[in-house]
This record gives structure tokens, C-alpha cells and sequence, in this order.
């Protein structure tokens, strides 16, 4: 699924048009996105959480010539599953015959 797939399911289960729910959908990721670049980060329960984290600074090497070389620090976001959203993929995952769920 892509972000149009998304744009045509929210347009059809709500009645709008792609233009107004591809506004929607847009809203909601910048919002998501200015809350974790603010350091507040973002919850859903049950779909996850993004947040986000520090990376140390670190050693590392050039692949092409062996050398050693800093990694800086740096932020990055990350995103982590809520407990509905594993189960729903674990039972998928899961098959036929499974009695796990």
C-alpha cells in the first residue's frame, strides 16, 4: 500500500473527495512529524508510538578503503508497534492450523 491507496480508502470510508483526504492525511503526518521533531513524540494506542532517539557518536570505517572514520551523533525517529497492531500482524503471519491464536 502506498500513500494514494490510503488517500482512496479514507476518501471512500468517509464520503470525502481524494483531495480533502489526501489534505487529511497530510495533516496527520505533519503533525506526527512536528511532535517527534520537537521531542514530544506521538501516540496511538494500539496502532504505536513514534519518538524520537539519539544515536552516539561512534567509530566506523570506509567500506571502499578500510579506513576508520567518526560517525557523528545524530536524532533519528522510531517507531514502536502498540500491542494491537503485533497481534494483528502475528495472527496473520500465523497460517492455518495455527492454535496459537
Amino acid at each position: 500500500m502506498n500513500k494514494q491507496d490510503l488517500i482512496a480508502i479514507v476518501a471512500e470510508e468517509n464520503e470525502l473527495s481524494k483531495a480533502q483526504a489526501g489534505r487529511v492525511i497530510d495533516t496527520v503526518f505533519d503533525a506526527i512529524v512536528k511532535s517527534v521533531a520537537k521531542g514530544d513524540g506521538f501516540q496511538l494506542i494500539g496502532f504505536g508510538s513514534f519518538k524520537a532517539v539519539t544515536r552516539d557518536a561512534r567509530e566506523g570505517r570506509n567500506p571502499s578503503t578500510g579506513e576508520t572514520i567518526q560517525i557523528p551523533a545524530t536524532t533519528l525517529p522510531k517507531f514502536v508497534p502498540g500491542a494491537a497492531f503485533k497481534a494483528a500482524v502475528a495472527k496473520k503471519k500465523c497460517g492455518k492450523g495455527c492454535k496459537k491464536h
